[in-house]
């Protein structure tokens, strides 16, 4: 994820930021207005029961790449969580699991790729789902075939679902859009690859945002295409 120097392996800058100035305008003009409106009208502990509920029907994929990673622990806990918030938690719109302890552990292909000993590749800005590495790319069709959503029959409904998880995931963000200054892609990229690089090392040491520790540096001043 970074070269031997400790910079962002970043070798397709003037690829990526293209890709990042049409998510950009793309959220701007439609995915923002919405989260907007609907951040406006949906009350906050709404807002958290529906985030919960599709945190627990990530908690399937958790339990597969706990299993694919030999992991009995993230297999363990996730299926724990899905049981008691499934059922205490009625159908997961409420989280008693967390006030039992048993916290969440966010697995993917990408996590489990890097379990296998696979490096991470250069950054890549993914058209419609933001930033990436390669071996997270490569990891895309476990995480869709894993996903809980994607076996719900009914088209209609498996699209609203997906839909209703855009919109609320992307008001969560709406208040951190102050956090972000300088170059907004540098920002978000580098900011990105910190938080990746902390959850592919299973949450040890301190996480560089609940500490205020994220390291961001400011460019120089340069067009976006990056220097020769």
């Amino acid at each position: 994820m970074y070269t031997q120097d400790g910079t962002p392996n970043d070798p397709w800058e003037g690829f990526n930021r293209g890709v990042f100035r049409f998510n950009d305008t793309l959220d701007r003009y439609a995915l923002r207005p919405v989260a907007q409106g609907y951040d406006a009208v949906t009350p906050q502990p709404v807002q958290d029961g529906i985030g919960n509920f599709f945190s627990n029907l990530s908690e399937v994929g958790n339990m597969a790449n706990g299993v694919l990673q030999g992991n009995p622990a993230i297999f363990g806990a996730s299926l724990g969580r899905f049981l008691i918030n499934t059922t205490l938690g009625l159908g997961g719109f409420l989280d008693p699991a967390t006030g039992l302890g048993i916290e969440q552990r966010d697995e993917d292909f990408g996590k489990t790729f890097a379990a296998w000993g696979a490096n991470s590749g250069p950054f890549v800005m993914l058209p419609l789902l933001g930033p990436s590495t390669v071996r997270d790319t490569a990891g895309l069709p476990g995480d869709w075939y894993v996903s809980a959503t994607r076996h719900i029959e009914d088209n209609y409904v498996r699209w609203g679902l997906r839909f209703i998880d855009v919109v609320n995931t992307r008001a969560g963000y709406l208040d951190q859009e102050q956090l972000i200054h300088g170059d907004r892609y540098t920002f978000i990229r580098d900011a990105w690859m910190q938080r990746r690089q902390f959850e592919i090392d299973g949450g040890q040491g301190d996480d560089p945002f609940a500490s205020g520790d994220f390291d961001y540096q400011e460019p120089e001043p340069a067009s976006d295409t990056p220097s020769q």
